[in-house]
């Protein structure tokens, strides 16, 4: 089958007790057993639920891997992935990365013990001095939040492979639609369900795939033990936004590059982040390992830090809000909203200034949305 037809039909079916055509929410935290040690496949839902099966069935189709698990939120799948170390161990993260994602990193070295080193990885070879006898793993965020700079998984993989380690990749800025780390040698790929996959800002989640029997088994006893199951209806509700992934993703694409070309060419933006413009240095490198370039568009304002709030108080159609991969378009400010858990000086050598603004562009009409932008930029 297509991804089209997949994000339809994979992993869900007409239900098999009457026939409904969309996934039934199983609102339960129990099943009852037939007998004494044998169930129907759930026993309790924080072990297990259908609705949330379906959903990891269908994650699995579209990302091309053998298992996943559902959980809470997008943090909560970082959490899981992260108690797969132990105190001593070693992790190689993409140093440009999410504020949530540095922050716990962070957090984890300081009360576990586990050494995080956060690399510029835009050259693959970056990695190389960092790996040790006590590294495990290299965290991949590409592209990055909010510069959108790519790391070449592949070339990251190869490495990591011949050292003994995992390559973590977070896919959430582009979904399965936009780029498949499997294909490019990823062994774990996380997700915020929250952001394209679910697409309509009205839910939380998460989800952690692997494409090894092991692995697979040791993050479903995490889930478990840990409590970070994501809920049915949650479940539900990515599930229903999964359905329209490929139409939704079409119309980002489409905006974004709009947006950026827009702004590229603005007297006032003195740089504009988004791999689809042939500009970007990395522009090649999104070409090959990625299907889509994805509805996050970056720049950095040519002014001051006052100038910088008016427009992001001054337009009507981009929101000023966090998050991202919603229908409707949202602007923010990195430093203070995304990032403002990413202490200064980590900012700063990452390269995400004071002056960075992030948009989410959603699936309005284009034209409506660079008038939004041009009447706030002045």
């Amino acid at each position: 089958m297509s991804f089209q037809t997949d994000t339809i039909h994979a992993g869900v079916g007409p239900d098999k007790a009457y026939g409904a055509i969309m996934t039934p929410i199983y609102q339960s935290s129990t099943f009852v057993f037939e007998d004494i040690g044998k169930h129907r496949g759930f026993d309790y839902t924080r072990s297990g639920n259908p609705t949330r099966k379906a959903l990891e069935d269908s994650l699995c189709a579209l990302e091309g891997c053998t298992s996943a698990v559902a959980v809470t939120t997008g943090m909560a799948a970082i959490t899981t992935t992260l108690n797969l170390f132990r105190s001593g161990d070693e992790i190689i993260c993409t140093d440009d990365c999410y504020g949530g994602t540095s922050r716990l990193m962070k957090t984890v070295e300081e009360h576990f013990g586990i050494r995080v080193h956060f690399v510029n990885l835009q050259d693959a070879s970056n990695l190389l001095p960092f790996v040790n006898d006590n590294t495990r793993a290299v965290w991949v965020e590409t592209p990055s939040n909010p510069l959108l700079n790519l790391v070449d998984i592949t070339a990251v993989s190869d490495l990591a492979k011949v050292r003994g380690l995992l390559t973590i990749v977070d896919n959430t800025f582009l979904s399965p639609y936009g780029q498949k780390p499997f294909e490019l040698g990823a062994d774990i790929v996380v997700h915020s369900t929250t952001k394209y996959l679910n697409g309509h800002s009205d839910v939380v989640g998460g989800a952690v795939l692997s494409n090894s029997e092991d692995l697979d088994s040791r993050l479903k006893y995490l889930v478990n033990a840990l409590g970070t199951c994501a809920q049915p209806f949650d479940c539900w509700l990515v599930l229903r936004g999964i359905k329209t992934l490929v139409v939704r993703m079409r119309e980002h694409e489409r905006n974004a590059l709009a947006v950026a070309e827009f702004l590229d060419r603005h007297p006032k933006v003195k740089r504009v982040f988004y791999p689809g413009l042939p500009a970007h240095p990395q522009h090649h490198l999104a070409k090959k390992q990625q299907k889509s370039f994805g509805g996050m568009v970056s720049f950095e304002l040519d002014g001051s830090i006052e100038e910088l709030y008016k427009v992001l108080k001054a337009t009507k159609l981009f929101a000023l809000a966090e998050s991202l991969g919603g229908v409707e378009s949202l602007i923010e400010h990195p430093a203070t909203m995304s990032h403002a858990s990413m202490d200064s000086e980590h900012r700063q050598a990452a390269g995400i200034t004071d002056s960075i603004i992030r948009l989410s562009v959603g699936i309005e009409d284009r034209d409506d949305l660079i008038a939004d932008l041009q009447s706030a930029l002045g």
